[in-house]
This record gives C-alpha cells, sequence and structure tokens, in this order.
C-alpha cells in the first residue's frame, strides 16, 4: 500500500476520497486553487499544496502543477476523482512517465472508452449489445435507415453537449449541422454517431471492479433513470426493474466490456434499456473513472470502492470472486446542488450561513461543504449528496425524504427540497421510471409563489430585532415607546408592517404569535405551528429556502423613474459575463444577443426584449455580478412606446 497519495480533486469527492485513505492509515495530500484556500477538502488533508495563480477554473487542469505538488509532498500515486482529469488519458500517462501510479484504468482503456465510436466497435465484437446506429461518414444515411426518431450524439464527450434527438428525418441535415456545431463548441471535435431513439428509456448502470491479475466481477447495478438535461439527479441500488437473471445477464456483458479494453480499477458500464422489456439491454457508454452514485453500490454490497481502488492500483489481487458478491437491502442517493428550481434551475451561489448534514442510523452525507463556505460560479454546482440506506426500497425511499427535510443549506440556493418533492411522485414510489419522466413532471413539483408563513416568519423576525434588548443597568426595565407596538395617541394599534420580497415584493404585519430564538423561528398561524430555520435573511425547512430581503418602496419608485419605459436586463444567476456584444448609444433588435453570464460549466443568453436603444451598459468580459443585478437597460424604440 502507498504511503502517500495526492488527490487531484476538490469538493465531496475529494473529501471523501481523503476519508478512506485516513482509515487505511494513508497520508493525503489535496490540492487547491486560491478560491479554495479555505476549503474543506483542504482543511482534512494531512497537507495540501497551492496550485499556483492561474485561473481558479483551470488549475486543477494544470498536469504539470499537479506533478509538481505529487513530487513535493512525496506522493506515490494520484487519485483523480471524478470530473476534471479523471479521464484524461494524457494525465494518465504523464502520471506514469513521472513514476506515479495513477489510481484508474490504464491510459489506453481510457482513450479507448473515451471515444464512444471505438467503444462500441470495441464491445460489439466481444459480444455485448450494443444501440444500433452508424456513425461518420455515413451518418445521414444511417440515421435513414434506422427511421425516425433518431439520436444525434457527440464521439468526442457527454453530459448532454451536442445531444440532439430527431423525430423528423426532413429536418435531419439542419440538426446534423447544429449538433456539430455544438460538439466543436465543447469538445473541440464535431464527430457524431445517430443512434436509433428508445422511447421512455431507462438508463441502468453496472458497476465492476477488474484487478490487475486477470480478475473481473461486477458488482450489480443502478438505476440512473431520474434525470434533468440528460443529467443525473437520483440514482438507486438495485433496480426494480431487473430480475435475477437479467442482472446477471447485463452483469456479464459488463464484464466483457471490461475485459476487451485491458480494464483495471473501478468502472461503471452504462445501458440504455427499454423500460417494457428489460432483457433487450443495449451498451452505451463506459465511465473509465469512480462514478458520483457510487455510494448506494457500497451501500448494498458493504465494499468500499476507494479502498479497492488503492488495493487494485497498489497491485493487490480481488480478495472475493463473483458467486462472494451479495446485493443486500435497498440504497437511493440524492444530489444536492447549488441551483434554483423556482428559476429554470438556473445555478445560484453565495455564502453558506448554515450548515446541517444528516449522517448516521442509515443515512450517510457526502460532502465539501462547512459553515462559511462561500459557493461560485466557476465550478460544477453539486455541492453534496444524501444517501439513505434501508431494507427495502419503500424504507430508503422513505428514509431520504426524511433526510432531505433535515438537510440545512441557507445561504446558497439548493434544489433539496425539490428532490424531496420528487421521491413522493407516485410514478418514482412505484418505481415506474424513465429518463424523461422529470421533465414531464417538473412543473408540479415546484410549488407556485411563496407561503404566506414564509413571510410571517420573516416578520417576525425583523419585529423581534426591534425590541430592546434589556441591560443589567436597567435592572429589567424597559421604556414603553420603544416597544413595537404600534400603539397610536386616541386610536387602537396599527400593526407594525415590513415591506420584503422574495419574489415580488409584499408588505407584511405580523398575524400570529411567534418564538424566535438565534437558529430558528415558529409563528403559529390559524392554529398551525410553522417552524423554520433561520440565518441572516434566509428561512429553510423540509430541504426548501428562501431568501428574504427587506424593500425599499421608495428606492423602487425612484430607479422605477429614472428608467421610466425602458427595460433593465439583470443577471439571472450569479456568474462571470464572458461577451458584450453591444456598446452605449447602439441599436439593437428585438431577440438580440447582448451578453452571455457563464456559471457552473452553464452559459445564459442575455436578449434584447425589444427593439430599442442600449441607455446603460453596467458589465465588461470577465466582470463578476450577482444575481438580479443590473446588466444593462435598453429603451424601446419611438414604434414601440
Amino acid at each position: 500500500m502507498f504511503d502517500t497519495v495526492l488527490v487531484a480533486n476538490r469538493g465531496e469527492i475529494a473529501v471523501r476520497v481523503i476519508r478512506t485513505l485516513r482509515s487505511l492509515g494513508v497520508r493525503s495530500v489535496a490540492v487547491f486553487s486560491d478560491a479554495d484556500a479555505d476549503a474543506r477538502h483542504v482543511r482534512e488533508a494531512d497537507t495540501a499544496v497551492r496550485l499556483g495563480p492561474a485561473p481558479a477554473a483551470e488549475s486543477y487542469l494544470s498536469v504539470e502543477r499537479l506533478l509538481e505538488a505529487a513530487s513535493s509532498t512525496g506522493a506515490q500515486a494520484v487519485h483523480p476523482g471524478y470530473g476534471f482529469l479523471a479521464e484524461n488519458a494524457a494525465f494518465a500517462r504523464a502520471c506514469a512517465d513521472a513514476g506515479l501510479v495513477f489510481i484508474g484504468p490504464p491510459a489506453d482503456a481510457i482513450a479507448l472508452m473515451g471515444d464512444k465510436i471505438r467503444a462500441k466497435e470495441t464491445v460489439d465484437a466481444a459480444g455485448v449489445p450494443v444501440v444500433p446506429g452508424g456513425r461518420d461518414p455515413e451518418l445521414a444515411s444511417a440515421a435513414l435507415e434506422l427511421g425516425a426518431p433518431v439520436l444525434l450524439k457527440p464521439s468526442a464527450g457527454g453530459g448532454g453537449k451536442g445531444m440532439r434527438l430527431v423525430r423528423d428525418l426532413t429536418v435531419l441535415d439542419d440538426e446534423i449541422a447544429a449538433a456539430r456545431r455544438e460538439a466543436r463548441a465543447s469538445f473541440g471535435d464535431d464527430t457524431l454517431l445517430v443512434e436509433r431513439w428508445i422511447d421512455r428509456p431507462r438508463h441502468i448502470e453496472i458497476q465492476i471492479l477488474a484487478d490487475g491479475h486477470g480478475n473481473v466481477v461486477h458488482l450489480g447495478e443502478r438505476e440512473c433513470s431520474l434525470q434533468r438535461r440528460h443529467q443525473k439527479i437520483i440514482e438507486e441500488a438495485p433496480s426494480v426493474l431487473l430480475d435475477e437473471q437479467t442482472r446477471a445477464s447485463m452483469g456479464e456483458a459488463a464484464v466483457q466490456a471490461a475485459r476487451s479494453c485491458g480494464y483495471r480499477g473501478a468502472g461503471t458500464v452504462e445501458f440504455i434499456v427499454p423500460g417494457g422489456d428489460p432483457s433487450s439491454y443495449y451498451f452505451m457508454e463506459m465511465n473509465t473513472r469512480l462514478q458520483v452514485e457510487h455510494p448506494v453500490t457500497e451501500l448494498v454490497t458493504g465494499l468500499d470502492l476507494v479502498e479497492w481502488q488503492l488495493r487494485v492500483a497498489a497491485g493487490e489481487k480481488l480478495a472475493f470472486g463473483q458467486e462472494d458478491v451479495r446485493l443486500t437491502g435497498h440504497a437511493v442517493e440524492a444530489r444536492i446542488c447549488a441551483e434554483d428550481p423556482s428559476r429554470g434551475f438556473l445555478p445560484s451561489g453565495g455564502r453558506v450561513l448554515r450548515l446541517s448534514e444528516p449522517q448516521g442510523d442509515g443515512i450517510r452525507t457526502d460532502s465539501g461543504l462547512s459553515e462559511g463556505t462561500e459557493v461560485g460560479s466557476l465550478y460544477d454546482p453539486m455541492l453534496s449528496k444524501v444517501i439513505a440506506y434501508g431494507p427495502d426500497r419503500a424504507t430508503a425511499i422513505r428514509k431520504l425524504r426524511a433526510a432531505l427535510a433535515d438537510t440545512v443549506t441557507l445561504g446558497v440556493q439548493t434544489n433539496a427540497g425539490f428532490l424531496r418533492r420528487l421521491l413522493a411522485h407516485p410514478a418514482v414510489v412505484a418505481g415506474e421510471l424513465d429518463t424523461g419522466l422529470v421533465e414531464r413532471e417538473v412543473d408540479g413539483l415546484i410549488p407556485v409563489g411563496v407561503p404566506e408563513e414564509v413571510y410571517e416568519a420573516a416578520a417576525a423576525v425583523r419585529l423581534e430585532a426591534l425590541r430592546p434588548q434589556a441591560d443589567g443597568r436597567t435592572a429589567g426595565w424597559t421604556d414603553p415607546f420603544s416597544e413595537p407596538s404600534g400603539w397610536r395617541l386616541g386610536g387602537t394599534p396599527k400593526p407594525v408592517a415590513f415591506h420584503l420580497r422574495v419574489q415580488d415584493p409584499v408588505e407584511h404585519a405580523p398575524l400570529g404569535t411567534a418564538t424566535v430564538t438565534a437558529d430558528q423561528v415558529s409563528v403559529t398561524l390559524d392554529g398551525v405551528r410553522h417552524t423554520f430555520h433561520r440565518a441572516a435573511d434566509w428561512l429553510g425547512r423540509d430541504g426548501d429556502a428562501w431568501h428574504v430581503r427587506d424593500h425599499d418602496p421608495v428606492a423602487a419608485s425612484l430607479t422605477g423613474a429614472a428608467h421610466a419605459g425602458a427595460d433593465s436586463l439583470t443577471a439571472p444567476m450569479p456568474g462571470t459575463v464572458t461577451v458584450v456584444k453591444v456598446a452605449v448609444g447602439d441599436e439593437v433588435a428585438a431577440g438580440q444577443s447582448l451578453l452571455v453570464v457563464e456559471a457552473m460549466k452553464m452559459e445564459h443568453v442575455i436578449s434584447a426584449p425589444h427593439a430599442g436603444t442600449v441607455a446603460e451598459l453596467d458589465v465588461t468580459p470577465g466582470s463578476t455580478v450577482a444575481m438580479d443585478q443590473v446588466l444593462a437597460v435598453i429603451t424601446p424604440a419611438e414604434e414601440d412606446q
């Protein structure tokens, strides 16, 4: 076993790898960008190395700096986590050339499986079922032969970028051109493949583990069909869809796929499965790394996958065979992301003001957060994962919903409440899943408006802050004229009202009774008691959170008067302005692209709401902006006024 391992990643996966290193008595080395100088993974590692002055988003991608960090700390091996350089064959080769063990598969296996076209051809030759399809340069003819609908996919990347579903083949040429543009922009390679589209498919993946002595086993499957924008948000193990015969058949296919590329370490073979016929499964791709959702497999098998990655990389043989693998109970995972469901799941950000993450009693939270963490716009929006284990699926789901209700992340908007409601959806409870379920049902899972008790709680907090605080000098006496009672000479008291805003501004006077403490507020309305976690202007309950800000109607009216007849364009999310296409005084057309704001690997185009003139422009390329910050003001053209 190694003495020292460098973890070439950040956030929750770095913390999780460090946990296993500590349990094995292995010294851990963290790396960090300037933006992560006080991050949790840095504080929990045995030592940490700054990656230099490069832009924060690029620091973790610098092979040269990572190798220098390993050399300076005496590391013998590098664990890449997932994301960043985890599936970069050049990085794996560079580690080997530097005398370091790359804790992952051989570089050739990474390169082979990273090319979707070569990967399909390789596993097909090994007897693994693949989705019928074709590739460049016969892409169009293959699509016509398959018949609609078909799915266009980039060969060089994933994550949904460049994927286009074509149901009308009369527009095939236009769709191919668009897919090429997206693939080229995302991956620098516009090579495409086309596959038969399977309506209402299920996404099921098999975890495999291989050593360097010819042993390969599978550890059962994970159901990953609950997705949004081709990104997984809920995963579970095992899948309710598979019987033992299909599980064994898919597992053997995954083992053959791993053998076909000379695999070593932990990996995942992903399949697309028709919901009505699970025996007709097709190879989709292989992820040559640890998966985000690996904890559900760990909980049902009792194996630490990171530990076995380390043992295999150190040259050990697997200590068990396929007949020793048992799936016991059920596990479900929810990905907590910095995003706002009420704003179309746009990325959010901010400082974590209050944090409570459940652990124990069948609940596990893998997290990179701590109170005070600044969640910026440079990295992936996933913050943590909450995983529940139970003797059966119903118990695991019930425990996960309760854990999400107990998850508190105030200061940063997350999707925890949305995931909790998704887990209660009848189709999810029944196990009737497919990859389009979330998109079809999303509107019904996002509450409309702000509950009255939220404003009641916010007003109660502000009212409490107005009350005079007795000190020792007054011996408990309080000046009655300093009490915010609403007392008026010769009239009935007028309740103290507050101007508040979550979405639209409101005026709210406390209506019921309240109890306010440093970290909670409870209000009673119509005989019902509502309790919220609180921190600064934030309130949270059952995984949902509201940022209740003070609203100044006078300032708002003055601003409105200054921009009368004009439209202020604001930032839809905290991020960085990457492109500015106009200047003050420019005439613009309705729908014209004016600026681009980027956050957490997502771009959002700001367009002109109508024809007019750029009256104000408050940002330049590289400007960091807060959510709702004014970016530009467009005065309508004369005919539009």
